[in-house]
């Protein structure tokens, strides 16, 4: 197995589902039921200990489900609530130790939740509210400093899996900064691949025209010449040859014609290269036969757009999935429609990364209209004016229905 490739966040999350199960193995012996008879305590304090870690166990499955994403924070954070009081519960209803271990599988959940000294506080503030249930244990006689020094044992251990925690967060959120980079990096280069196809080819065609044309033309003109001076017998050959040379010059004003036609960037590849491996997130992109653009500037703005809108969903929206759409609205406009299915707001305010993207399209002249609601997802419709005055060659109908799925 290699560990480089390894979903740490998951190994993470049953490590600390490992360490919940060890806390409750007393529950297994006879040890629980000799402890709170030694304590005098009646009957239902197993039970209230038992259903408290049930509770406990249930609430962290849930909370740390698809840990990192930023789909119901306040729900976890809610979650992350009551089960500190079901950790501080346990405590109490045990007379033991075992709430403090539970409190260590908290500190490993708190990173990916909350900021750095926010954490911390909360860590702190759990720890010190043992302080309580640990004066209340028969070896500690309502020992104030004793409990201290009991609960800061249990505060370094919380603090080492908060720690190692908080740099399996950072670690994961710099892979996807990388990722997004190495995406970016794969489309520009798609695209700089497809400029540099079109580049030769139309080097090409002016080779053809300015050279091959250009002798070919004063061949056809001097065997013109030639027709009139050569005598019936030569007559019949140089006609011949003028001929060919003819058809000669027509093949190569057509082949010139075909590589100027094809000089259209194509950029499936491209779009390809940006929905590869997002965490979390499942693309879904539909495009048009033969998706390209003439202006290498209008088609670096378009991936451009493409790319924060899938950087946004995946940081902002808590969304699933993603749908990109490109389609032609008539023969010089290009559109794109994204939508997702995150959790939407009801008062939207534009970021840096919506506003570079209407900046970006007004130099165009394009525009950028977003549609969002609580619950609804957002939406987000894009339209680059491509200023070509004809149609591509290769693209007889733009309005055609998008033909090619990518996922």
């Amino acid at each position: 197995m290699s560990w480089i490739n390894f979903n740490h966040i998951r190994l993470l999350r049953l490590t600390g589902l490992f360490t919940y199960l060890c806390v409750g193995t007393p529950l297994l012996t006879e040890w629980a039921t000799e402890r709170l008879t030694q304590l005098n305590r009646p009957g239902i304090s197993l039970l209230l200990w038992t259903l408290c870690y049930l509770i406990f166990g249930m609430l962290y499955w849930a909370v740390t489900t698809n840990l990192g994403a930023r789909r119901y924070v306040g729900l976890r954070l809610t979650g992350m609530a009551v089960m500190s009081t079901a950790a501080v519960a346990v405590g109490w209803y045990s007379h033991s130790g075992l709430s403090a271990m539970l409190m260590a599988v908290t500190a490993v959940v708190l990173p990916w939740l909350l900021p750095f000294w926010v954490g911390v506080v909360c860590i702190v503030v759990q720890n010190v509210a043992l302080v309580f249930v640990f004066m209340n244990f028969p070896e500690y006689q309502h020992n104030v400093w004793l409990a201290f020094l009991q609960i800061s044992i249990y505060l370094g251990i919380c603090a080492l899996g908060f720690v190692a925690s908080m740099i399996a967060s950072q670690q994961t959120e710099a892979r996807e900064v990388q990722r997004r980079l190495n995406s970016e990096l794969r489309a520009t280069r798609a695209l700089l691949a497809e400029s540099t196809r079109i580049a030769e080819r139309m080097r090409i065609a002016r080779e053809l025209h300015d050279l091959i044309g250009h002798h070919l033309t004063a061949l056809s003109l001097n065997l013109e010449v030639a027709s009139h001076l050569a005598n019936d017998a030569s007559a019949e050959h140089v006609r011949k040859a003028q001929a060919t040379a003819r058809h000669l010059l027509s093949d190569v004003r057509e082949a010139v014609s075909e590589l100027r036609q094809d000089d259209a960037i194509d950029l499936t590849q491209a779009l390809r290269s940006l929905i590869e491996g997002v965490p979390g997130l499942t693309v879904h992109v539909d495009l048009p036969p033969r998706f390209a653009l003439e202006d290498p500037r209008r088609a670096q703005v378009l991936l451009r757009c493409a790319q924060e809108i899938i950087t946004n969903c995946a940081k902002h929206a808590g969304a699933r999935q993603l749908w990109l759409t490109f389609a032609y609205a008539d023969a010089n406009q290009l559109g794109l429609h994204a939508r997702d299915d995150g959790r939407g707001v009801a008062h939207f305010k534009p970021g840096n990364g919506l506003s570079g993207m209407r900046e970006r399209l007004a130099e165009f002249g394009g525009s950028v209209a977003v549609d969002t609601a609580v619950s609804e997802g957002f939406a987000l419709t894009v339209r680059l004016p491509l200023g070509e005055t004809l149609e591509l060659a290769h693209a007889p109908s733009r309005t055609e229905p998008p033909a090619l799925s990518m996922s």
